[in-house]
């Protein structure tokens, strides 16, 4: 009975080693694929000969509609340039803002550019580029609107947002109740038709309102000292990809095209 016992002991100590070397190898094998699944990404791209690109397409003037419906703006110049540094085609996926980082992770579109605000929060799922622009957030009110001169001055008044934007975060971190926009241009004609009392946005988005809507009647209200930096944002994993864009970016810098890109925009360097 003893011998049995020990043979039995012996059998099941085989058995277990042989299930945790099976269950390495497997590990092993997924920990492969995930790796090789990274580093192919951009030789797809590359082989594909286009890279897709998620954008909102009505978020003038970084990536809009232009007058015969061309899809244009500063990011779609941006992103249009690092395509072809890259060697590629860019082919954008027009996206409500909302459900962008959705498509992103459902694999839609291999990165975005549409003024992605650079966070904590954000970096922990996803990687970002550089910064490529930076921005200051702005407070828009009514031109006759003088109950309105802080942000703080938002608490218990209607503010026209994007529910996931960084602009949202602000209005209710002071107060406000947000009602839902599909971008800047909307936010305005909400806060134009009395059904909010404010939007916080770009300072970027709000000077090229004025330039192409001199008689708009709204007006900054207060502005925030900090800056805040946008970035190209990509799935977790893609460290090629990155690099590639990254050096994309720096080389655009570096001979002036960026420049020339944010001037036709913005008459000034963005970058800063």
């Amino acid at each position: 009975m003893k011998k049995r016992n020990i043979f039995i002991s012996a059998v099941l100590s085989i058995t277990l080693v042989a299930g945790f070397a099976g269950c390495a190898s497997k590990n092993n094998q997924l920990n492969n694929e995930s790796t090789q699944t990274a580093i192919n990404l951009l030789e797809t791209i590359k082989s594909q000969g286009k890279i897709l690109i998620g954008t909102e397409g009505t978020y003038a003037p970084f990536t809009f509609h232009d007058n015969d419906g061309k899809l244009t703006g500063f990011d779609v110049e941006i992103a249009e340039e690092v395509a072809k540094r890259l060697g590629v085609k860019a082919e954008f996926v027009e996206t409500k803002w909302d459900g962008m980082f959705a498509g992103l992770d459902a694999k839609r579109f291999d990165m975005i550019v549409n003024q992605v605000g650079i966070r904590p929060d954000r970096q922990e799922k996803y990687d970002f580029s550089n910064p490529y622009i930076t921005s200051r957030a702005v407070l828009v009110v009514a031109k006759d609107n003088i109950d309105i001169t802080k942000f703080e001055d938002l608490k218990g008044k209607k503010a026209a947002q994007s529910l996931t934007s960084n602009y949202a975060d602000i209005a209710k971190e002071n107060g406000a109740e947000i009602v839902a926009a599909e971008g800047f241009n909307q936010a305005i004609d909400l806060l134009l038709a009395g059904r909010a009392d404010a939007t916080i946005n770009d300072s970027l988005s709000y000077y090229d309102l004025l330039k192409q809507k001199p008689d708009v009647g709204v007006k900054i209200a207060a502005e925030r000292s900090d800056a805040s930096s946008s970035g190209i944002m990509f799935r977790k994993g893609n460290k090629e990809l990155v690099d590639a864009v990254n050096k994309a970016l720096d080389d655009m810098k570096a001979d002036g095209t960026y420049e020339i890109i944010s001037k036709k925009w913005f008459g000034v360097d963005v970058s800063k």
